[in-house]
């Protein structure tokens, strides 16, 4: 069977200090999850609670230190955000996780460029 769409590459970021590489499996988001940030896409934070968005393993691009990474993004865009982000990598699965135990479960911490383009 033939397919439209080659599967996905599989994703993973080295682990610094090590030979590792940390497998990327899915991302979890949090939107609107500080106050000045729900202002300024004209929302009220004390009337809409933070939202959660999913992106796939592949939206993850890893840029060498001291190399500069390329992000093709469509010439209409004339609104492109970034930010960065505190990243918390999974180290195993849970559910249900009382919440003095849930960095039992973190693996480790990385920051994240997040680029958005607002406009489209």
């Amino acid at each position: 069977m033939s397919h439209v769409f080659p599967p996905a590459p599989a994703v993973a970021v080295p682990v610094d200090g090590s030979n590792e590489q940390f497998p990327v499996r899915r991302i979890y988001c949090v939107g609107r999850n500080y106050e000045a940030h729900a202002r300024e896409m004209g929302h009220d934070p004390d009337r809409e609670p933070p939202f959660f968005f999913s992106k796939p393993a592949d939206a993850v691009v890893y840029v060498a230190p001291g190399s500069t990474g390329e992000f093709p993004y469509p010439s209409q865009t004339k609104n492109l955000h970034f930010e960065m982000e505190l990243v918390a990598a999974i180290g195993k699965q849970g559910k249900d996780i009382p919440a003095d135990r849930a960095l039992d479960y973190v693996y480790g911490y990385a920051l994240g460029l997040d680029m958005t383009r607002r406009d489209l």
